[in-house]
């Protein structure tokens, strides 16, 4: 094995983009040596806790994810290892029993709100990306989300974006821009930065065809 897969990170505030950013990078390569790994995948597992303390949990603050899970399963990746992929139930709030059993590529995109924050992940990373749109977007997005997808009433997610997700995402999401690459501004909107990703992308996955050879 002459290299590593190369790691981009895809980070961004809730709502941002920064999920169709990374799936639109990821379609352009439809079967080649490319996955995508959601650090949403990796909240806490909180089986021990009562429902009630479940539904406490401040899902935007970094304590939230078991990044040393995702930090061993990146580095797993890292040397051609297949993992397995914890699967999180949202309506639960708590880890599901199910896995996802995962290959290694050569490509790997590594997106979360808050994957730029720990140092350990960003050392991990080859290419670091941060999605940034504006918070009347972010809001008006995450509240289809939840409410389509994860069945929370609009009550609950006004109430939480005023008294969670904005406050965390001044305090930590936002300082993370600066670690930052790249910044995209109005995620899966903006084709020239995706068109200038899935260009670099390319010359990775030629580059590490020939090394094959």
């Amino acid at each position: 094995m002459a290299q590593k897969p190369i790691v981009i990170g895809v980070a961004g505030g809730s709502g941002s983009g920064k999920t169709t950013v990374a799936k639109e990078i990821y379609r352009q390569f439809a079967n080649q040596s490319i996955l995508i790994i959601e650090q949403d995948a990796y909240y806490r597992d909180q089986s021990d806790k009562s429902m009630e303390e479940r539904l406490d949990t401040n899902y935007d603050h970094p304590l939230a994810f078991d990044n040393d899970l995702l930090i061993q399963h990146i580095s797993s990746l890292l040397k051609y290892d297949s993992i397995e992929k914890p699967v999180y139930d949202y309506t639960a709030h708590t880890r599901s029993d199910k896995i996802i059993p995962v290959d290694a590529k050569d490509v790997i995109i590594l997106e979360g709100i808050l994957i730029l924050e720990d140092e350990r992940l960003r050392d991990l990373m080859d290419i670091k990306l941060f999605v940034d749109t504006d918070a009347d977007v972010r809001i008006i997005r995450r509240m289809v989300r939840d409410i389509r997808d994860r069945g929370r009433t609009l009550e609950s997610v006004i109430d939480q974006y005023t008294s969670v997700v904005r406050p965390m995402h001044n305090q930590f999401i936002e300082p993370t821009k600066r670690y930052a690459d790249i910044i995209i501004p109005e995620g899966g909107q903006n084709l020239v930065a995706i068109d200038l990703m899935v260009t670099k992308i390319k010359t990775i996955l030629e580059d590490k065809a020939l090394l094959k050879k």
